[in-house]
């Protein structure tokens, strides 16, 4: 019998949409889901019409993180089980970082461990106002995957990240705005036509645009001042040159005339 899917994916119009699709467990991370994973994620990349890459789930929960149950159902290989697991969600965070486009995670509940790491990957964050946050690996004696090491700190500064995730606290919508994990809050009952008007307005941008500022905010965590300075002034001189930029400039000088 073939497994239900863990994950939907579709592309239409510009966006690519990865929707976790196992509410009942609460979305959780096995083997599956991490395979299936990698699979969009590489598509996402790979795909030159894609504008906009929007993370979201199905139910009242965005992601318990990983399966627990999973992780014990094979206790007796438990170790290349969960390597395998790590190595097919990390195929699929290593892709949405080499994504032209950017990508919007749209958190309609708790999220947690591995779920937590991806989304503080993301480069816009939209949670419902009911949403919660909680790490969650250390309190199972386990430590982060999917990014959380890399993401997390340059998103809430070392010293938070590090007491988030050693001390576990469940944070509001709120409290992850504070810190930046989260980008914006929505009432519960705004939130699916706002993501969805995120999304438009990302996928409706000047073409190239938003890949090039992601393509320059990926590259300034390690460039240095002189290096990012000369990355910007060729990205927005060849930003110019490009047909449709052009276009655009052109049509607004005449406006003004």
């Amino acid at each position: 019998m073939t497994a239900e899917p863990r994950i939907r994916f579709s592309v239409a119009e510009g966006v690519a949409r990865i929707v976790f699709a196992n509410p009942a467990h609460y979305n959780a991370m096995d083997l599956p889901f991490c395979q299936e994973f990698a699979r969009a994620a590489i598509a996402c990349e790979t795909d030159p019409t894609v504008k906009a890459i929007l993370i979201a789930a199905e139910g009242d929960v965005f992601s318990v993180g990983g399966d627990i149950g999973d992780f014990v159902a094979n206790k007796d290989r438990i170790q290349p089980h969960v390597l395998d697991m790590a190595t097919q969600i990390h195929i699929g965070v290593s892709s949405l970082r080499r994504a032209a486009a950017p990508v919007i995670a749209a958190i309609n509940g708790m999220t947690a461990g591995g779920a937590f790491s991806l989304i503080a990957g993301a480069d816009v964050v939209i949670a419902k106002r009911s949403a919660k946050f909680n790490p969650a690996f250390t309190k199972w004696g386990l430590t982060p995957d999917a990014g959380g090491t890399y993401f997390f700190p340059r998103v809430a500064g070392f010293r938070k990240a590090f007491w988030i995730m050693a001390t576990n606290p469940t944070l509001t919508a709120e409290q992850a705005a504070e810190i930046d994990l989260v980008s914006q809050v929505v009432d519960d009952e705004t939130f699916v036509d706002e993501v969805e008007r995120v999304v438009r307005l990302f996928a409706d941008s000047a073409p190239g645009a938003l890949a090039g500022l992601k393509a320059l905010f990926r590259a300034s965590l390690t460039n240095t001042l002189d290096d990012q300075l000369n990355l910007e002034a060729r990205s927005i001189a060849a930003r110019s040159a490009d047909p449709a930029t052009l276009e655009r400039l052109i049509a607004f000088v005449g406006k003004k005339r």
